[in-house]
C-alpha cells in the first residue's frame, strides 16, 4: 500500500474517533468541540489523498467549527463560509462529480449548524452530511472515515428514531 493511503488512512482514522464521539455528545457545544477534532484530522487526511476540493472545504469547515463552539458563528460569517467554501470547493475540484459533494455537504451543514439551537436539530443536519462525505470518502480511499460515515448514519437515524419514540412515550403518559 502507499505510503500516502497508510498516512491518509490514519488521519482519516482519527476523524472518524472524532465524529464518533461528536454524535453522542448531550449538548452542542461539545458536539462542536469534537467537530473541530473531525475536521483538523480531515485535512490531514485529504491532504495525504490529494483530494483537494474536500482540503478546502475541511479548512473552511475547522475555521467555521471553531467559531461555532466559541459562539462567534453570525449570519455574515455563516455567509461567507458558505460561499468560500462553493467558490473555492469548486476551484480546488479535482474529482469532478465526486469532488462536490463534499462542496455540498459542507455548504448545507454549515447553514444548518447557524439555524440549529439543539443537538437533536444537529443530528437531521449530520445525516446529508454523513452520506454525501460517505460517498466523497470511499471513492478516495479514505476507509475509516468511509465506515464511519455510514455507520454513524445508520446510529444517527437510530438516535432520531429513539429521541421520537420517548418523545411519544412521554406524551402518552401525560
Amino acid at each position: 500500500m502507499p505510503a500516502y493511503l497508510i498516512i491518509g488512512n490514519i488521519f482519516s482514522l482519527l476523524s472518524a474517533l472524532c465524529i464518533a464521539v461528536s454524535v453522542a455528545q448531550k449538548s452542542k457545544k461539545k458536539f462542536m468541540f469534537w467537530q473541530i477534532g473531525d475536521t483538523f484530522f480531515g485535512t490531514g487526511a485529504n491532504i495525504a489523498l490529494y483530494a483537494y476540493a474536500a482540503l478546502v472545504i475541511s479548512i473552511i469547515c475547522l475555521i467555521r467549527n471553531i467559531l461555532s463552539y466559541q459562539g462567534k458563528l453570525t449570519k455574515n460569517i455563516t455567509v461567507i463560509l458558505t460561499v468560500l467554501g462553493v467558490v473555492v470547493g469548486a476551484w480546488a475540484n479535482n474529482l469532478g462529480v465526486i469532488g462536490w459533494f463534499p462542496i455540498i455537504a459542507s455548504a448545507s451543514y454549515t447553514i444548518f449548524i447557524y439555524i440549529t439551537k439543539n443537538e437533536q436539530q444537529m443530528r437531521y443536519a449530520s445525516i446529508l452530511n454523513m452520506a454525501l462525505w460517505f460517498i466523497h470518502c470511499a471513492y478516495v480511499q479514505a476507509y475509516p472515515s468511509a465506515i464511519a460515515n455510514i455507520v454513524l448514519l445508520g446510529w444517527t437515524i437510530w438516535q432520531i428514531w429513539q429521541y421520537h419514540k420517548n418523545i411519544d412515550k412521554k406524551t402518552k403518559d401525560i
